[in-house]
C-alpha cells in the first residue's frame, strides 16, 4: 500500500472527543453519577474546555441530544419528514425494509450505535429536556413518516393506533438486540455482532416485518 493509498485517520475535534465521553458516561452511570471532571478525564481534556464548549454539565447533556439526533437523522435518511413518500405499496415496503437495516446497522455495527442506545435509555428512564429534543427532533418526524409510508404499503390509516404501535414495535425488536446484545451472543454461540450476526438479525426483523404488512392488507376494512 503506497503512503498515497493509504486511509487518513480521521481527525476528531475536542467537542465531538467530549461529547462522545459523555455519552459513555450518562449512558453507563446516569447523568448524576457521572462527574464533569470523569468527562475531561476520559475525552484527555481539562473541566475548563467543558465550560467553554458547553457551558456546563448540563449544556453538555443537551448537546449529546444534538448529536443524536444528526447522527440517528443521518442514518434514517429515507424517513427524514419531508422527504418524497413511496408511490405504491410495493415501494412502501422496500423503505420500510430500507429503514430497519439502517437502523440495525447504526444500533449493532457502528461505533457509536451503544453509546447512542445507552444515553436514550438514560432519558427514557429519567427524562430530561435532552429527551425533548430527541423527541422533537428525531422521534417525532421519523415515526410519523414511517407511519405514512407503513399506510402506503398496507392501504390502512396512518394515525391509526395500530399502525403507530406496529411501528413502535419495530423499532422494538430492533432495539431489544442492542440492549441485549451480550445475551444474545451467548445465546447463539456468537463471538460478538459483526456484518453477519447483524444482517441475520435484519432478516429475523424483515420477516416479522414482511408477515405483519401481509397481515394489516387482509385485515384493511
Amino acid at each position: 500500500m503506497t503512503a498515497e493509498s493509504r486511509p487518513v485517520p480521521t481527525v476528531r475535534s475536542t467537542r465531538e472527543v467530549i461529547i462522545e465521553a459523555a455519552l459513555r458516561g450518562f449512558g453507563e452511570k446516569g447523568f448524576a453519577a457521572t462527574s464533569v471532571r470523569e468527562i475531561a478525564a476520559a475525552a484527555g481534556t481539562n473541566i475548563a474546555s467543558i465550560s467553554y464548549h458547553f457551558g456546563g454539565k448540563e449544556g453538555l447533556r443537551d448537546a449529546c441530544a444534538e448529536h443524536i439526533v444528526r447522527l440517528m437523522g443521518d442514518a434514517l435518511a429515507a424517513a427524514r419528514p419531508g422527504e418524497p413518500l413511496p408511490p405504491d405499496p410495493l415501494a412502501a415496503a422496500e423503505t420500510l425494509a430500507g429503514l430497519v437495516r439502517s437502523l440495525v446497522r447504526f444500533l449493532l455495527l457502528e461505533p457509536q450505535g451503544p453509546l447512542v442506545a445507552g444515553f436514550m435509555l438514560r432519558e427514557m428512564a429519567h427524562p430530561s429536556s435532552a429527551l425533548d429534543t430527541i423527541y422533537e427532533g428525531l422521534f417525532d418526524g421519523v415515526h410519523r413518516t414511517a407511519c405514512a409510508v407503513w399506510a402506503t404499503a398496507t392501504g390502512r390509516p396512518a394515525e391509526s393506533e395500530a399502525v403507530r404501535l406496529a411501528v413502535f414495535a419495530v423499532i422494538g425488536q430492533i432495539l431489544y438486540f442492542r440492549i441485549a446484545a451480550p445475551v444474545v451472543e451467548r445465546r447463539m454461540g456468537w463471538p460478538g455482532i459483526g456484518p453477519a450476526e447483524a444482517e441475520a438479525i435484519a432478516g429475523t426483523v424483515l420477516r416479522n416485518l414482511t408477515l405483519r404488512l401481509d397481515a394489516d392488507r387482509r385485515d384493511v376494512p
